[in-house]
């Protein structure tokens, strides 16, 4: 069955105060996409890359990321979920996706490899660390109202990694009975779709979203030290 790398790059960088989306800023010389898509085009496992782009950059990203695994470059929707169902509708029902954000430069062969053996077992699986701070849940007035165990509080990375035909339906299913209000990930789908749990599979702290400058900064750093070794 096929393993199949759907990476989304639709960010515009206006939390960085950025005129240049944080995908397509450049660390070492490369991109912070490059990066994401070069991690995939080298794992021996995945067999096919689709990227899904903004409308105005399709055409920049097939002239500039000409990896031998990509096989579709497509535009995405207004909201996450819409860039994912617009990369779904070019997968076949059997197999397994990959679901990553491009602005996540970070990921490793060895944390494909943890996906890979997981998701046979779990049909549902998403990269996770546990918090290393005290979570607190507010109400609507800023009041804390909920301290949960920090020892089950665990912050979502990805890839987020499913059997191809439960996320499909997922997707319908949100399509025909749902909004995609407050969806924030893949697994929130999978979640509220299906009857399918979700299984967490150890990830790494320096596997980060570039979303803030200080994200950039963290994420140069442990690049520039990986690409001296």
């Amino acid at each position: 069955m096929k393993n199949i790398a759907i990476v989304l790059a639709g960010g515009n960088g206006s939390r960085m105060n950025s005129n240049i989306p944080k995908q397509y800023m450049e660390i070492a010389g490369k991109t912070i996409l490059h990066y994401s898509l070069q991690q995939f085009e080298d794992c021996p496992f995945i067999d096919e890359i689709i990227l899904v782009t903004r409308k105005e950059d399709v055409d920049y990203c097939k002239d500039t990321y000409r990896m031998s695994k990509i096989s579709h470059i497509v535009e995405g929707g207004k909201e996450r979920y819409e860039s994912v169902m617009n990369g779904l509708n070019l997968v076949e029902d059997e197999g397994y996706v990959y679901i990553h954000d491009g602005a996540r430069p970070c990921i490793t062969k060895e944390l494909l490899d943890r996906l890979y053996n997981d998701v046979k077992l779990h049909r549902a699986t998403v990269l996770a660390v546990r918090s290393k701070d005290t979570v607190r849940i507010s109400d609507d007035k800023g009041n804390a109202v909920i301290t949960p165990n920090r020892d089950n509080v665990w912050l979502i990375q990805t890839p987020q990694v499913f059997d191809i035909s439960l996320i499909k339906q997922a997707y319908y299913n949100l399509k025909k009975y749902g909004t995609g209000k407050n969806i924030t990930d893949d697994a929130m789908v999978v979640e509220e779709f299906t009857k399918e749990k979700i299984h967490l599979t150890p990830g790494d702290y320096s596997n980060i979203k570039v979303t803030t400058k200080e994200d950039f900064r963290g994420v140069t750093d442990y690049l520039k030290k990986i690409i001296k070794k």
